[in-house]
């Protein structure tokens, strides 16, 4: 059974559980280093990304990030997650992970009472896709290698970089589980490949 991670420090962790259930996966809660362990792939939910970066270095989980990520292991950021995803954060000097390579601006969307609620085309996954905006970044400026994969209003809210992907928004606030489940199609790839190697040695 596939097995995707939640990172459970903040944020709507039961919600994405939820979601990777309902999809047949195997859904763990990430707070140490040994949940880590045998994943195939791993969600990094909102919250407030300064905050989370602060937890992330109390409990060591940093570093065994960035190198589960050269393993190849997808991941999956939203909202505050991608903010700890990329390698660059207007206004400041340095990332958090710094994994994905995409520039983002925090809450570029307003503030907490300025969230909303639309419906997204992404050609990629589908349309009248339900996207919850709270207190979002958007993606500024991407790189060679990243494909852009839904806008709003002329900004960048969702996107692939390899193994990575980034959303401005919160799909696991809505019941369509479409998002999540190009996530899974990306982690199963992944895992297949992965296989294929191993038997190839």
């Amino acid at each position: 059974m596939t097995k995707i991670g939640v990172l459970a420090l903040q944020g709507a962790i039961r919600e994405h559980i939820h979601q990777i259930e309902s999809l047949g996966c195997k859904a763990v809660t990430v707070k140490t280093v040994d949940d880590l362990n045998d994943l195939d792939g791993l969600i990094l939910p909102g919250g407030e990304s300064t905050t989370m970066r602060k937890l992330l270095d109390r409990y060591d989980l940093l570093g065994p990030i960035q190198a589960l990520a050269q393993q190849g292991v997808p991941m999956f950021g939203t909202c505050a997650g991608l903010i700890l995803l990329a390698k660059r954060i207007t206004g400041y000097e340095t990332p958090h992970l710094g994994l994905m390579d995409v520039e983002v601006e925090r809450n570029s969307f307003g503030r907490q009472v300025d969230s909303f609620e639309v419906e997204l085309s992404i050609p990629s996954i589908g349309d009248d896709i339900p996207a919850v905006f709270i207190r979002a970044p958007h993606i500024v400026s991407i790189g060679d290698h990243v494909e852009i994969l839904a806008t709003y209003e002329d900004r960048i809210v969702l996107a692939r970089d390899g193994q990575f992907l980034g959303c401005s928004f919160h799909p696991e606030l809505t019941e369509d589980v479409r998002v999540l489940q190009y996530f899974i199609d990306m982690v199963n790839e992944f895992t297949k490949t992965s296989k294929a190697k191993t038997n190839s040695i």
